[in-house]
């Protein structure tokens, strides 16, 4: 069996606070006020899907982000929240 080596990629991420709206929207390539991303691709708000209500539209469909967790901007411009243990134990500041 061969093993492999995560290659060392330096990312984009915010936490999600569940109330700051402006930094995730402008992250994510929203407006603040419009709560919906331009081309309506990248993400939702939508309090009654629970606290925070951001809704992230990934590759592999659409994932509630909750309060807590790390938006990240991937190698090819995707967006995905990612759990803040995992982060932790996979990323660093830079």
């Amino acid at each position: 069996m061969a093993k492999y080596r995560k290659k060392p990629v330096v990312i984009e991420a915010v936490q999600w606070d569940g109330e700051y709206y402006g930094e995730m929207f402008e992250f994510l390539g929203g407006n603040p006020d419009d709560k919906i991303s331009p081309d309506g691709r990248t993400f939702t708000i939508d309090h009654t899907k629970g606290p925070g209500g951001l809704i992230i539209k990934t590759l592999e469909g659409e994932h509630f982000a909750s309060i807590g967790d790390f938006i990240i901007k991937g190698v090819n411009g995707e967006y995905y929240p990612c759990k803040p243990d995992i982060f932790e134990k996979t990323y660093e500041a830079v």
